[in-house]
């Protein structure tokens, strides 16, 4: 099985939920099926601030989009934050979203297996 990096990015997030596949605040319905892990780069968190992660996915094709998997970070991180890796297909995004603080400059990587 090849392993690759689906998305990547970086953008300064704020509170508006920002789609990690898309690098925008348009939130995705991807269907590209795969094993997927997310890595996020939190290291310009700083005392106060406090963020969310989210991974949202379709239980069946025709169902609505519902988290799955959701994170909250606070204050200073001195390592990355590393999702489980998780099946993914029907209809999935992983966001990120500012609770409290300031707006911080956050670099991602979503690998994907198969």
């Amino acid at each position: 099985m090849a392993i690759s990096e689906a998305f990547s990015g970086s953008a300064t997030v704020t509170t508006a939920e920002l789609s990690l596949v898309s690098g925008t605040t348009t939130l995705q319905n991807a269907t590209d099926d795969g094993i997927y892990q997310v890595f996020i780069d939190f290291s310009n968190m700083a005392a106060g601030d406090e963020y969310e992660v989210k991974i949202k996915e379709k239980t069946i094709a025709t169902a609505a989009q519902r988290t799955i998997y959701a994170s909250t970070l606070e204050g200073v991180q001195s390592s990355p934050f590393v999702t489980p890796t998780l099946i993914l297909l029907h209809g999935w995004d992983v966001t990120l979203d500012k609770i409290t603080g300031t707006d911080r400059s956050i670099a991602w990587s979503i690998r994907k297996v198969a």
